[in-house]
């Protein structure tokens, strides 16, 4: 049975549709600055065509609605090896958040591949919301012009919502902090320290710093025969060291770099005593651990189809990406360089220096899902780590 429901954005647009998923709630039990287990956040739009279940387990996305602009989505099911939610404790469930919602034009719910589970009952399962039968170009447009804002989703018993009740959440939405100024990592990735066994004891030794990571970065790392150990967000500098790690990676995760002054103080600190690679929110950090400053976007890049140019070599590759902020370029130190630029809005999107041993991409070179162009970064990481190390 279709379920009358309402994205309504805090401008007061408002979008009737029909919700999948866990249940979404009524007006009545909005709760004032409470994001606990509710459809509510900034309203994105991503552009991929598939990977919908990558995308609503990617804890970046934790505190956003994503729409996605693909207009038919679930056709092909769900598999429990596609979902990207990092290794976490397993005695916190917490740790895994990932999108607060999900908008789409066509909802599918018919028959799927043997062995695979309807999304809709897989939404059901993780404690995700759906919208269905929005006009998501229009919205899309919207959000284009007029910049990302944030919203929420509610049932109804009526075809329509009351002037009080969209007056509710708006209200509601008031209270709700911005993306801008949100940290949102405290409560994502690993909250211990995570080592196993270590399968070459001359195999370089990577750390990675969990802000909240994709599983598929982790799988991409183990994939070129490195031994990875994975560290919480609150890792220290001691801790680090005396792990004796060759090489140090910080990862993606949602809400907004600049507020993550232990990150970036850690990254700060370890500038020039270790190999240090980003992989976008890393990437953000490490810019901000070099002096330099971030920004808002408009409504930033989310999808599985930006290109972006290699500025050593001139190619151009497609790639996945996930973020909201970006570095600033003329905020940057000189003696660091860009080594890869948008090639749509000539934005930074990925840092080197020899000299401080450092690399950066601000795209996701696991993809998952998106285009395998980029994988070669993983190749690079290793390979600078050698070559920084001098093994």
């Amino acid at each position: 049975m279709k379920v009358n429901s309402f994205l309504i954005l805090e401008d007061g647009a408002v979008f009737k549709g029909f919700g999948w998923g866990a249940a979404i709630p009524l007006v009545s039990e909005l709760k004032k600055g409470n994001t606990d287990d509710c459809p509510v956040g900034e309203v994105v739009f991503n552009t991929s065509m598939t990977g919908y279940q990558e995308i609503v387990t990617d804890p970046s996305y934790t505190g956003q609605i994503v729409l996605m602009t693909y207009p038919h989505i679930g056709n092909y099911g769900t598999e429990e090896k596609w979902s990207q939610t990092g290794p976490h404790s397993s005695g916190d469930s917490s740790r895994g958040k990932q999108a607060a919602a999900l908008v789409v034009r066509s909802f599918y719910n018919g028959p799927v591949a043997e062995g695979r589970l309807f999304f809709n009952d897989f939404l059901k399962k993780e404690g995700i919301r759906c919208i269905s039968d929005i006009d998501t170009r229009a919205l899309t447009l919207s959000l284009r012009n007029e910049g990302s804002r944030n919203g929420v989703i509610v049932r109804s018993d009526s075809k329509t919502l009351s002037e009080g009740e969209v007056a509710l959440a708006l209200d509601y939405l008031k209270s709700i902090p911005s993306m801008e100024g949100r940290n949102l990592i405290d409560e994502l990735g690993t909250d211990m320290t995570v080592s196993p066994e270590r399968p070459d004891s001359k195999a370089l030794d990577f750390a990675l710093i969990d802000c909240g990571i994709k599983k598929g970065i982790v799988q991409e790392m183990e994939s070129r025969s490195v031994n990875i150990t994975l560290f919480p967000s609150t890792v220290t500098k001691k801790e680090l060291l005396a792990a004796g790690m060759d090489a140090v990676l910080f990862s993606n995760g949602p809400g907004d770099p600049a507020v993550l002054e232990n990150q970036i103080g850690l990254c700060r600190s370890l500038i020039g005593e270790v190999p240090l690679f980003g992989i976008c929110l890393g990437h953000q950090i490490m810019g901000l651990a070099l002096g330099g400053k971030t920004e808002k976007m408009k409504f930033g890049h989310h999808g599985g189809n930006h290109p972006v140019r290699d500025e050593d070599t001139g190619r151009v590759f497609v790639t996945a990406q996930n973020h909201g902020f970006m570095v600033d370029e003329t905020s940057l130190p000189s003696d660091v360089s860009i080594r890869f630029r948008n090639a749509n809005d000539q934005s930074v999107e990925g840092l080197i220096s020899r000299d401080k041993k450092i690399f950066t991409t601000q795209f996701h070179p696991e993809a998952e899902p998106g285009p395998d162009d980029s994988t070669w970064i993983f190749d690079e990481f290793v390979k600078l780590t050698k070559e920084w190390e001098g093994k």
